[in-house]
């Protein structure tokens, strides 16, 4: 794995992620004509997103936007990560709506839902931007979750979460490995002890469940590196 990147700029950070994105999604629009960008919700990544949104080296028209989770919420919901994508990079990048692809999380039976998305998901993503939570959460892949040792489904319904919603949408460990590109955020003190967790020679390799992107590019503020 390489070093984590820390920053002591919350601009820095962000326009590190913005940049590392842009380059892998017009590198693969080059080859392909097409690219896949995959995103969390949160608070970590939305200044990222905004820079993202206005860089011209991406053909937005041309990049297809996934999610690697979503609550069991409206899409208008204030805690809707589509909302959040939608609002801070999708439109102001100029993204085609039909080509944010949402997760059905609200839906009655999640688990045909999941299935539908698994279904349309692309083969694997250029990029794909997480966060970490305060417990090492990535995605919604939680502490203890049965999917962490999935190999088969490469989207499934979480129907108990430890933080509220319960219900929720995931990826699954499949669709992180497959990705060309991960990009971790790390933001604030209370992701230090889970940060370090994660990024330690030696342990559990899910536990906490962010150990699957170990090998990943890391992006850390110096809040979140305390313990590395």
């Amino acid at each position: 794995m390489s070093a984590p990147r820390i920053f002591d700029d919350p601009s820095a950070l962000a326009d590190a992620v913005a940049r590392a994105a842009a380059g892998s999604l017009a590198a693969a629009q080059a080859a392909r004509g097409g690219a896949h960008l995959m995103l969390c919700g949160g608070r970590s990544p939305v200044d990222a997103y905004r820079r993202l949104a206005a860089d011209r080296a991406v053909d937005w028209s041309r990049v297809d936007v996934w999610f690697c989770d979503e609550r069991a919420v409206p899409p208008d919901d204030d805690a809707s990560n589509y909302r959040l994508a939608l609002e801070t990079l999708a439109a102001p990048a100029g993204v085609p709506l039909a080509h944010v692809h949402r997760m059905s999380a609200e839906s009655a039976d999640l688990d045909a839902a999941a299935r539908a998305y698994d279904d349309a998901l692309a083969p694997a993503m250029d990029v794909a931007i997480l966060g970490i939570g305060e417990d090492g959460h990535v995605a919604s892949l939680f502490p203890g979750s049965p999917w962490l040792g999935e190999r088969t489904r490469r989207v499934a319904p979480v129907l108990d979460a430890p933080k509220p919603p319960p219900r929720r949408m995931t990826v699954t460990p499949p669709v992180l490995e497959r990705a060309a590109r991960v990009l971790v955020l790390a933001v604030g003190e209370g992701k230090a002890d889970a940060t370090a967790a994660a990024l330690a020679a030696s342990g559990d390799p899910r536990r906490p469940p962010a150990r699957l992107v170990r090998a990943r590019e890391w992006f850390v503020d110096r809040a979140a590196a305390r313990g590395i």
